[in-house]
């Protein structure tokens, strides 16, 4: 067993961030796997200098340990335009010349419901993407939380593999380096779940084993709003300076607001305790089907972070 944790360096580590990065852990450390952190990097103009290596620091303060060396999406183009050439040579893509305001009321550019507008060449000059044709079977998965998911691939259409700007898609990219890092189980987001299906089409395709999937409860404001997109999706404490060992504590009591997030009852103390203390408790009780049917967790009104 191997699981991962791919964070994006376009900004800060928040709450919703630390619990799927505390979700993947114990799912792997509990089963003794082995737990990789990959930097998905891939999206430049979007990355902010710097990020990554805070997002690092940040695991580390938490009390993350992971195996290997970390894994950076920029180095591995040789490997996506690899995967772009058999998808090619399997007729399985196809230029389209669509943008986000073509697609718009129809699900957007790499998003549900593309209507297949350019499946047959691009309909006008200009830069285009690379699309992924879907087949027409439905594709179905157990998900370790969430129980059976069936999706039909006609609705949610061709998805983008190398964007206008020729760079990968996200949906490209994370099968390949699944595959090449040898991860057997993702555990991440609930907000992922409508990805799978594309990653599990793009796997069959380029002959690669599918992971078992698991997706955690997203974290959401209490109107239902996604976290990330609030003014609450604040970047987790982080220890440092003089006020290191109070900060400390707040480790702690994120540490601990996330087990609840994650449906494992802590006890109240545990939050006073050490990061140490909280991760030995977390493993020892770590009960994935706790977990069971939760699409969505909501915070406080109170200002839980």
């Amino acid at each position: 067993m191997t699981g991962r944790f791919a964070p994006s360096p376009t900004g800060k580590l928040h709450a919703g961030s630390l619990l799927a990065a505390v979700g993947s852990y114990l799912d792997a450390r509990a089963a003794g796997a082995r737990w990789l952190v990959r930097i998905e990097d891939l999206d430049t103009p979007r990355v902010i200098p710097g990020c990554a290596d805070e997002m690092l620091r940040t695991l580390e303060v938490y009390g993350f340990e992971w195996d290997g060396e970390i894994v950076w999406q920029s180095a591995r183009a040789d490997a996506y335009r690899d995967a772009l050439t058999t998808l090619a040579g399997l007729h399985r893509t196809f230029r389209c010349s669509c943008s986000r305001r073509d697609l718009a009321g129809e699900g957007g550019d790499d998003a549900p419901a593309y209507p297949g507008t350019c499946r047959c060449g691009p309909t006008k000059p200009g830069p285009t993407a690379v699309r992924f044709r879907v087949s027409d079977t439905p594709v179905t998965f157990d998900d370790l939380f969430l129980g059976s998911q069936t999706f039909d691939m006609r609705t949610l259409g061709d998805c983008i593999v190398e964007r206008r700007d020729g760079i990968a898609s996200y949906q490209l990219a994370v099968v390949v380096d699944d595959a090449w890092q040898g991860v057997t189980r993702v555990v991440r987001g609930a907000d992922l779940v409508g990805s799978t299906p594309w990653q599990i089409e793009l796997q069959q395709a380029l002959g690669l084993p599918r992971p078992i999937y698991g997706h955690l409860p997203l974290l959401v404001e209490p109107d239902g709003r996604k976290l990330s997109k609030t003014l609450r999706s604040v970047a987790i404490p982080f220890a440092t300076g003089a006020e290191g060992r109070m900060e400390l504590m707040a480790v702690s009591r994120a540490l601990t607001s996330t087990l609840t997030h994650l449906s494992q009852s802590p006890p109240p103390d545990l939050a006073y305790t050490s990061i140490k203390d909280v991760s030995k408790w977390a493993f020892a009780h770590w009960d994935p089907q706790a977990l069971a049917g939760r699409e969505k967790v909501a915070l406080s009104a109170s200002g839980d972070k």
